[in-house]
């Protein structure tokens, strides 16, 4: 894979983030760490704190944040940090429903001119984001297309594991039974 332009990542829920430090100075580090000068951060802070509407904990050390927080706090700051192409693992999943909303409008607009790649199981996510969709198994391509194409394909092939799990027990379940008589 090649890429050309600056690339912002939120990959896992507070990666990144020293626990210790507070929400203000892991935005500063975050920050500077995906290449942006102090000086810009700091112009773009109150908009980070804003976004993640965390205006009265900012100050707090990150340790003492839900789940939620964090997401929040990452997301704003991916979202202020000027990249072309933003990476998101699943970590909306944590957010609440009107922050993640929020985070779809900020997406929506993002697409409109840079790129994402989107690393989901959430099919009205997948849905509602991408133009193409890919699907991997073991690191390996399996399918790539058109989002519905390949969530039907994801779905075909779920629906096959599963049945080969029932196959398998009712073996495993019939073996013990005549190992018994």
């Amino acid at each position: 894979i090649s890429s050309r332009g600056k690339i912002a990542a939120l990959l896992e829920l507070g990666s990144g983030f020293n626990p210790e430090f507070t929400g203000r100075e892991n935005v500063v580090i975050n920050g500077m760490i995906m290449g942006m000068k102090k000086e810009r951060i700091m112009e773009k802070m109150q908009n980070i704190i804003e976004f993640a509407e965390l205006e009265e904990y900012i100050d707090q050390p990150v340790k003492v944040y839900s789940s939620g927080m964090i997401v929040r706090l990452a997301f704003a700051i991916i979202a202020y940090i000027e990249a072309d192409i933003l990476i998101i693992d699943e970590a909306l999943a944590v957010g609440d429903v009107f922050f993640t909303q929020k985070c779809m409008r900020f997406i929506r607009r993002f697409k409109q001119n840079g790129t994402i790649l989107l690393v989901s199981h959430d099919e009205n996510a997948i849905l509602s984001i991408c133009d193409r969709a890919v699907l991997l198994e073991n690191g390996r391509l399996i399918a790539e297309g058109s989002p519905k194409k390949i969530i039907e394909k994801y779905n075909e092939r779920l629906r096959n594991k599963s049945q080969e799990i029932s196959e398998d027990k009712i073996k495993d379940e019939s073996l013990k039974e005549q190992e018994i008589d």
